[in-house]
């Protein structure tokens, strides 16, 4: 039976510390069901969902300091879920959504790691059938734009499942596909800008990429 190995750690936003079980490396793998094949996930791109990347910190630190008052809120591509899970630490209404089969077990733990309540997932794909997922006042993501085929994909599925009135937060790493998901999410409807961001990573290097900021 393969066994992945696992790091733990502790990041801070602000005044705030939340525990992370994260995988060890990107070389990490364990699909011995087949689950993940069945799903089109290969060995090589398995680990990526179990991985903190600096994206996924960014987008953390700006939910740690967001106005979630009165808000339902949705995470795609949510991976180690660094985000959703201050935002339920925060006692926001927080869903996470992933296509990896892995996302929720460790989604659960490390929410269980912060003594918080479980946060609500459902493993979708952004090409599936229209899901019961509903309807979202925010909707967050970070470093999902990075296929071409991806920029379709996942504006139909964030106007499938966005309110009248929504806005619209993704960290973007500059992978070069956002200004093609920019004039789509503007063709259905949605107002566009966007933020040049230069921070530092919780003791590694620096992130040089841009807060993409949809709303209607």
């Amino acid at each position: 039976m393969t066994q992945f190995r696992v790091r733990y750690q502790t990041l801070e936003f602000g005044t705030t510390d939340i525990h992370i079980r994260s995988l060890r490396d990107n070389q990490e793998f364990s699909d011995d069901d087949g689950t993940a094949a069945d799903l089109g996930i290969s060995s090589a791109n398995w680990p990526l969902f179990g991985i903190i990347w600096p994206s996924g910190e960014v987008l953390a630190d700006v939910m740690a300091a967001f106005d979630f008052k009165g808000k339902r809120i949705l995470e795609v591509g949510c991976g180690i879920a660094l985000a959703s899970l201050i935002l339920n630490h925060r006692r926001a209404d927080i869903t996470a959504t992933d296509y990896h089969p892995g996302a929720e077990d460790f989604l659960n733990k490390n929410t269980q790691l912060n003594k918080d309540q479980l946060i609500p997932f459902v493993r979708t794909g952004w090409s599936d059938a229209i899901s019961d997922l509903g309807l979202f006042d925010v909707i967050i993501g970070s470093d999902l734009l990075y296929e071409s085929e991806h920029v379709e994909l996942l504006a139909g599925f964030i106007h499938q499942h966005a309110a009248q009135e929504c806005e619209v937060i993704l960290i973007d790493p500059g992978r070069g596909h956002h200004a093609k998901f920019s004039k789509k999410m503007v063709s259905l409807g949605y107002s566009h800008s966007q933020t040049k961001t230069q921070v530092h990573i919780q003791g590694r290097q620096s992130f040089n990429g841009q807060i993409l900021r949809y709303q209607r």
